[in-house]
């Protein structure tokens, strides 16, 4: 039985080194002139399946012994002589890992059968310790001078019990660290992918212990693979051992997964059906109806919404600059216009996308925090927010208004530079947040007041709104044919689902599946959101549109016309901001055609998107034109001007004591055209700004 066994183990490393020769000649010539600065030897897993028989039985023994397969690789090495170092000694410690493991396991399925087997595990890391050298080979001495070397494992420092050499009495000995071998070390902390998750579950963790030339590759944030071997150490509760075991990870190999749209997997049909789709002319119509088709109407904010899925290009220019291609959108609107119900969706549909609510995120939970934890020795160390977990994808923020001031400043740098700096408990560190913003607001005081200025009616920085691209406000206007049209969908909606409900429970004659699908065609998406998520994540990876001379013409045309050239008298309107939003927002467009141009028809249809915004927010009825400075500033013109004569008539009468009756302030303000009303406002809000005071009642003074 021994010599059966032992010829297996010969066979195996005489399989190994002929599938090393075979497939790996390259790689190991490359080790043997950059040893020790590599010191891996990486062996794709498909590989060894593709090598015959031989290869399978390899392979499924890297999985249920892979201990023993890392020592027999080792071994074809060192007998074939197959890495030769430079001063032609034999090479030390040369990690063998393994990559592409064809099946994952989640954390959450990890059981007791799986100790001591190799699992691939994948998930987004969470917190990773500094890289600090490890004891692997600790050498002691003792008074007599004889030494004793004892091997060293992850966990408790093991001490000899006394002096291994025979006749030696002496138990207390030196470790010398000098002699003794140490390898970096690093420990990780993996969390699932919070994509899966049910109900009210808590992501679950994984401890990864990494050695040697992987520690210190990863930052938190990262979204992972980590092969390796699962072991589990024996919990101590208050110094007795408990017969709970903890498990952790000894990892093999770590493949950093591109975080982008990457992981959405299209095969060869989705691919035909993309295609297909796009060359539909009425791929526009598809894409909006198919978000959110329970909701009816909002056709606008829809479409504003497919543009952001698909979102423009970040362009990273020679000298570093970064040009943001993510759209932002805000969303402001009555109560029960279904605004929440929208952002959920597109977190739905979104390949990556994090949804929080304004009023429980903290600036800290968004961008993020330092914590102190027992995980890396009690160091202070990073965890990353909602925003920075967004990376690359969508982060759909409710409630934006009624965040806390200070915390809403986060959202500043996020948006337009789309990094988050931190300076917290001495770690000062920049993270990505290259994610596009959809926020939900409602008005101030609740509604909207349609003729008061809609400006003084929401409720944000106007640092914040000029960051947006597209702001949408959804009144809600009682309007007869629409409300009934409303009210029907609603009804028909709650009807089907109702009829579905009961159905299920106890079924209804003459109800067929197929009446309940041709019922279900009113609130059914054109394209379902699997498919959706391919089509969004096929157009980001493979379209880059160009902008055409019309369009560039187009939007220029409009640009200029915003901001009125003409008149110097006109309120100041458009910034440059506004000019970006439009050709981002014209690649987008483009991408839903999967069109590599972006041409005139996708320039006016941005335009009349963004014209319907602005013709919402900044619209001066007075002079018929748009004053953005109402968004971008929070004051318009017009207020500026008020403010401006006030001052100048105060000092007019006040002369050297710069005082003055209100009366008669406002009187000679009102001569010069403007309404004794605005005239009251601009005191009231020079008093609030603290720019005049009232020394007594009924007299001003300039401060």
């Amino acid at each position: 039985m021994d010599k059966d066994s032992d010829s297996g183990v010969s066979d195996r490393v005489s399989d190994w080194s002929r599938f090393l020769k075979s497939r790996y000649k390259k790689e190991l010539g490359e080790l043997s002139r950059e040893y020790p600065h590599r010191r891996s030897l990486y062996i794709d897993y498909r590989e060894i399946e593709k090598f015959g028989k031989t290869g399978i039985i390899l392979a499924d023994e890297i999985l249920e012994n892979p201990e023993k397969v890392i020592e027999d690789v080792w071994d074809a090495i060192k007998s074939n002589q197959l890495i030769r170092t430079k001063d032609g000694k034999e090479p030390r410690g040369i990690n063998i890992r393994f990559k592409n493991l064809p099946q994952k396991i989640g954390i959450r399925q990890i059981r007791s059968d799986d100790i001591n087997r190799f699992i691939s595990v994948e998930g987004i890391l969470r917190k990773t310790t500094e890289v600090r050298p490890r004891i692997v080979e600790a050498v002691f001495k003792c008074p007599a001078g004889h030494f004793t070397h004892k091997k060293q494992k992850y966990g408790k420092f093991i001490e000899p019990e006394g002096c291994a050499t025979d006749g030696c009495t002496f138990k207390k000995l030196e470790l010398l660290p000098k002699r003794s071998r140490f390898i970096d070390s690093q420990k990780l902390r993996v969390q699932e992918s919070p994509e899966g998750l049910r109900g009210g579950e808590q992501p679950q963790t994984l401890d990864i212990d990494v050695t040697d030339d992987l520690a210190g590759r990863v930052a938190p944030g990262d979204r992972v693979v980590i092969n390796g071997i699962l072991r589990s150490m024996q919990r101590i509760v208050r110094g007795e051992k408990s017969t709970v075991f903890d498990i952790f990870l000894e990892c093999n190999s770590i493949e950093i997964q591109e975080k982008e749209f990457e992981e959405v997997e299209i095969d060869e049909k989705a691919e035909d059906d993309i295609k297909t789709l796009s060359g539909d002319p009425m791929i526009y119509r598809k894409i909006t109806h198919s978000i959110a088709p329970t909701i009816y109407g909002s056709e606008d904010v829809k479409e504003a919404i497919a543009l952001q899925l698909f979102g423009g290009i970040a362009k990273e220019m020679p000298d570093g600059t970064h040009l943001r291609g993510d759209i932002h959108v805000l969303l402001i609107g009555d109560p029960g216009i279904a605004k929440s119900q929208l952002l959920r969706y597109v977190v739905k549909l979104s390949p990556r996308a994090i949804y929080t609510s304004g009023q429980s995120s903290t600036s800290a939970g968004l961008t993020a925090t330092a914590v102190k934890d027992e995980f890396g020795e009690g160091r202070w160390t990073l965890e990353a927010g909602a925003l920075v977990l967004a990376d690359m994808g969508v982060a759909a923020v409710d409630e934006i208004d009624k965040m806390q001031k200070e915390d809403r400043s986060a959202l500043h740098e996020a948006m337009e530079q789309q990094t988050i700096s931190v300076a917290k408990a001495g770690i000062t560190a920049t993270l990505k947040s290259r994610c596009a913003l959809l926020g939900a607001a409602n008005p101030k005081y609740g509604r909207f007041d349609m003729y008061g200025d809609i400006a003084d009616q929401i409720n944000m920085p106007p640092t914040l709104l000029s960051r947006f691209d597209l702001i949408f406000i959804m009144a809600d206007q009682p309007e007869p044919k629409r409300d009934l049209a409303i009210a029907e969908h609603i009804l028909k909606t709650h009807g089907i689902g109702e009829l579905i409900a009961q159905h299920n429970k106890t079924p209804i004659p003459g109800v067929t599946d197929e009446f309940i699908e041709q019922q279900l065609s009113q609130v059914k998406p054109d394209i379902g959101p699997s498919l959706f998520r391919k089509y969004v994540a096929y157009a980001k990876r493979s379209c880059y549109p160009i902008l055409s001379a019309e369009a560039k013409e187009a939007l220029v045309n409009y640009y200029l016309k915003l901001r009125g050239i003409a008149e110097p008298n006109k309120p100041v309107p458009v910034t440059a901001r506004q000019l970006e939003a439009l050709v981002r927002l014209g690649e987008a467009s483009a991408r839903i055609r999967l069109s590599n141009t972006i041409e005139q028809s996708d320039a006016e249809r941005v335009i009349h998107i963004v014209d319907a915004c602005l013709r919402q927010i900044a619209y001066d009825a007075k002079t018929g034109s748009f004053d953005i400075d109402k968004v971008a500033t929070g004051i318009s013109k017009e207020k500026r001007d008020i403010v401006r004569v006030i001052k100048e008539v105060i000092r007019d009468l006040g002369g050297e004591g710069r005082r003055a009756s209100i009366d008669q302030v406002i009187e000679m303000v009102s001569g010069k055209g403007f309404s004794r009303e605005k005239v009251r406002e601009g005191i009231d809000m020079l008093l609030r700004n603290g720019e005049v005071m009232e020394p007594k009642n009924g007299i001003i003074q300039l401060i």
